[in-house]
């Protein structure tokens, strides 16, 4: 009898709790999957310096720069002095609103040069959704550019497989798409072992492939740097020269080649490392040297790259000294809450800070500067809202800051503020130009619209840098 009532017991306990077990899969909406698992922590940004105490993260978070690199407190931050309409994504009673005000009043906004009403244009690559795209000027054909991007299947929940896709592409006759020619083909970008993943984080080891590649023209060649497994930490960042990986053809246009990373080379940093590395970039001196710039906040982190991957020390107290503290304290955003960051997001690019139709305009030390942008990310109801700014320094050491934004970008075309628009590449439109723009030369950001879209602007540069903080 005993038997009998615990088999009873048994047959109407399991049900409840696989359907109990099914709840906690299920409590965004969607099964937690491998791919969802791996994709959703490698995507987390980490918004505190590697190796810093739980004291210097309260102050990061409470908006605070560290203490010991004299990064100012004062009021007077660019954007404490916005309109009480602008809430920098504090308040979520914005979440899901239309502004309250026009974007040019908390926002700077930029309109595309190329469309007839102003506004964004989509990217197709052929029947394949993508994120995180990139635009750059193919070398052989004229009004031909090679997008880049990350395939993303929202049906498919069980793969732990991330490839990047790539085509030939050319806008259609008004100018609101830009569309593969022919068929998307994946990069072949090899896989890079387990990483050195434990813990929380020891499914990560799963991931296959690369995430959210840069595609960009340095000096000469063009490079994709890409995060994947790591031989120093879990994670890490990854570089190798793009010709290797797309049939341009011979005969592309390009200059000699600098025979630089010709296999994915993981990339160093001064340590100490986070299990997570992300969105580092290349940036070049007026000499070509090549530098890598790891992260912005709470404080900058960068050194010199040699062609093995391997890094120098920390060049950021240098800058520090040249007063890098005072300014990014003056105009870097301000933290709100712990569900706010501060990352960076794309590669760079040198501009001469005159307009080449001028003719007395000639780029020399004084005049020329690295730009980037980095990205102010808000986090709540397991829903990112990313506002974009301009970060501009000196292209000669010690590379102290010169700007940064004293707003947000604003992409026209993006109707309310928490629509998820979050740029990830910039590049010069015109063929044949690689690293080196002036003002009056045409910019292209590649951007992705709540994980299901790409997209991409074209915008003047004088646009994009109209109103930086000076420092």
């Amino acid at each position: 009898m005993l038997v009998r009532e615990l088999r009873r017991l048994v047959l109407l306990v399991i049900p409840f709790l696989l359907l109990f077990y099914g709840f906690l899969l299920c409590l965004d909406g969607n099964p937690i999957t491998p791919y969802d698992q791996i994709r959703s922590r490698i995507e987390r940004t980490l918004s505190t310096s590697k190796g810093v105490s739980k004291q210097d993260d309260q102050q990061v978070l409470a908006g605070q720069f560290d203490s010991q690199l004299s990064y100012s407190s004062s009021s007077d931050s660019g954007l404490s002095e916005l309109p009480p309409s602008y809430d920098g994504g504090n308040n979520d009673n914005t979440v899901g609103k239309l502004f309250a005000s026009e974007p040019m009043e908390t926002h700077t906004e930029l309109f595309s040069v190329s469309t007839a009403d102003g506004k964004y244009f989509k990217l197709k690559l052929g029947d394949k959704l993508s994120i995180n795209p990139n635009i750059i000027p193919h070398p052989v054909f004229e009004n031909t550019w090679t997008i880049v991007a990350q395939h993303h299947d929202p049906g498919d929940t069980t793969s732990t497989l991330f490839v990047e896709l790539a085509c030939d592409a050319v806008f259609d006759t008004n100018k609101s798409e830009l569309s593969c020619v022919f068929p998307p083909i994946v990069l072949p970008i090899a896989s890079t072992g387990l990483g050195k993943c434990e813990g929380d984080l020891e499914y990560v080891s799963l991931n296959v492939g690369p995430h959210d590649a840069r595609v960009f023209y340095g000096p000469l060649a063009p490079f994709t740097v890409y995060g994947s497994n790591s031989q120093e930490t879990c994670f890490g960042q990854w570089m190798q020269d793009f010709h290797v990986l797309i049939n341009w053809g011979s005969g592309n246009g390009e200059p000699e080649q600098e025979n630089l990373f010709r296999a994915g080379t993981e990339l160093r940093r001064p340590k100490p490392y986070s299990p997570m590395e992300k969105n580092w970039f290349i940036f070049w001196d007026h000499g070509g040297q090549m530098y890598a710039h790891y992260d912005i906040a709470p404080r900058r982190v960068f050194s010199k790259l040699e062609s093995d991957g391997s890094a120098g020390a920390d060049l950021a107290p240098l800058a520090i000294d040249a007063g890098d503290g005072q300014c990014m304290g003056k105009y870097m955003p301000r933290l709100g809450s712990e569900y706010e960051s501060i990352h960076q997001a794309t590669n760079s690019l040198s501009i001469t800070m005159c307009w080449q139709s001028d003719p007395g305009c000639f780029p020399s030390h004084e005049n020329t500067f690295v730009f980037t942008i980095f990205q102010h990310k808000t986090f709540r109801e397991f829903h990112s809202v990313y506002e974009p700014y301009i970060m501009v320094f000196r292209q000669t050491s010690p590379f102290q800051v010169y700007g940064i934004s004293r707003k947000p970008l604003w992409i026209h075309g993006r109707d309310t503020r928490s629509r998820m628009f979050y740029v990830t590449s910039v590049s010069w439109k015109a063929h044949g130009q690689r690293y080196h723009g002036y003002l009056d030369d045409v910019l292209f950001l590649g951007f992705g619209i709540e994980d299901r879209d790409s997209a991409g602007i074209d915008v003047l540069a004088s646009d994009l840098l109209a109103d930086l903080g000076l420092c």
